[in-house]
């Protein structure tokens, strides 16, 4: 991985690339969406604050456990001072970012435990496929929409 001076304080586009492993497409993008930033030159090219190297990281570890860039691109800004986010920040959002999480792994988990059962049934129904239709315990006892619940039931509630 190629070392930057310290004494260099902004970097170029092919620089932050190489040290964050983001492609140069991927960096504009993420400046596109208001990730990162940059300024600049007389000449038209874009420079990059050092920072902007843990920015992207942060970026780039988000996505990787499936967090879109919009909820991304709101924790950012929500930091003081657009600051680049430290090690209790990561901390903080991920938490809060846990229940999401916990709950594509629950429909992810049902979609592997059902995907052979569905694929060999082949019956291609939308009101009784549990990969469809998941959990429609209204739909066993119900006729009709299945947007209201009765009052008093739900699921769990017989």
């Amino acid at each position: 991985m190629p070392q930057i001076p310290e004494k260099i304080h902004e970097l170029t586009v092919g620089q932050v690339a190489a040290r964050s492993g983001a492609a140069v497409s991927a960096l504009h993008f993420y400046e596109s969406k208001g990730l990162i930033s940059s300024r600049r030159t007389s000449g038209n090219q874009r420079r990059y604050s050092r920072d902007t190297l843990r920015r992207v990281a942060f970026v780039r570890a988000a996505q990787r456990v499936g967090i879109p860039l919009a909820t991304i691109r709101e924790a950012l800004a929500r930091l003081p001072e657009e600051r680049t986010p430290t090690r209790e920040d990561w901390a903080r959002l991920s938490e809060a970012w846990r229940c999401e999480l916990d709950e594509r792994i629950r429909q992810l988990n049902r979609l592997r435990d059902h995907l052979t059962d569905c694929i060999g049934c082949g019956c291609l129904s939308l009101d009784t496929c549990v990969l469809s239709n998941p959990d429609d315990v209204f739909g066993e006892r119900l006729t009709g929409s299945r947007l209201m619940a009765e009052r008093g039931s739900g699921p769990g509630r017989a």
